[in-house]
């Protein structure tokens, strides 16, 4: 009855039948190597350091996502996050096994929302990717990260106004594991993703390495 009613779309093309169709889900910018060894941009070759990271003192070993940040992706992640269409965050999960590898030995932490906007969308996407992602690459899911404060939304604001937006915005739990996989949703200029891993770096996490469904992309 509720398909009859309100039959699903393609949140990307608005072609009926699916959420996300096969054409959409194969045409999504899979993001692979050559790549920036520490942030996971796409290089013209394999570099140690980018010019988007080089020069930044990052608290994360390594960045890597699955998809590229294009239109298509902007669609699925905002009929994801924002209107809570939650089984997108399985496709995310599947499409981020299929790209990187299982990591070893360690633990999955979820970047913690902001309270308002998880209540206000009523579930946290980076949440819900780890359990998926914990699931497929069968490893622990720890919620070992705590807000200790709102901020400012962080888009349309500049890297510098980001970084300065979550600077102290995380503190660590109890028990930090020596190996972290710390897994958000976006990767933008990486200032949630570094705020994030410096405290847990803080709270005894040896090395803290970064999995996001998808990320932006400069061209320089």
């Amino acid at each position: 009855m509720f398909e009859l009613v309100l039959p699903q779309r393609c949140v990307v093309c608005s072609r009926p039948g699916v959420q996300v169709c096969e054409p959409c889900c194969g045409g999504l910018p899979r993001i692979v190597a050559p790549l920036c060894e520490r942030c996971g941009a796409p290089t013209a070759w394999p570099v140690a350091r980018c010019a988007e990271c080089s020069g930044r003192r990052l608290a994360f070993a390594s960045a890597r996502a699955a998809v590229a940040y294009d239109e298509a992706v902007r669609a699925l992640v905002r009929e994801w996050k924002e209107r809570g269409l939650r089984r997108l965050g399985g496709l995310a999960a599947d499409l981020v096994a299929g790209s990187l590898e299982r990591p070893d030995n360690t633990v999955l932490v979820p970047v913690p929302a902001d309270r308002d906007r998880s209540l206000k969308r009523g579930h946290e996407p980076a949440a819900q990717l780890a359990r998926e992602l914990g699931g497929r690459w069968e490893l622990p899911v720890e919620r070992l990260l705590r807000r200790t404060r709102g901020g400012v939304r962080q888009r349309g604001l500049s890297q510098a106004r980001r970084r300065a937006n979550v600077r102290g915005a995380f503190a660590p739990a109890h028990g930090i594991q020596t190996r972290i996989v710390l897994v958000d949703d976006v990767y933008t200029t990486g200032a949630t993703a570094n705020a994030a891993a410096s405290a847990l770096r803080k709270g005894g996490a040896r090395r803290v390495d970064v999995v996001t469904f998808a990320r932006t992309i400069r061209i320089r």
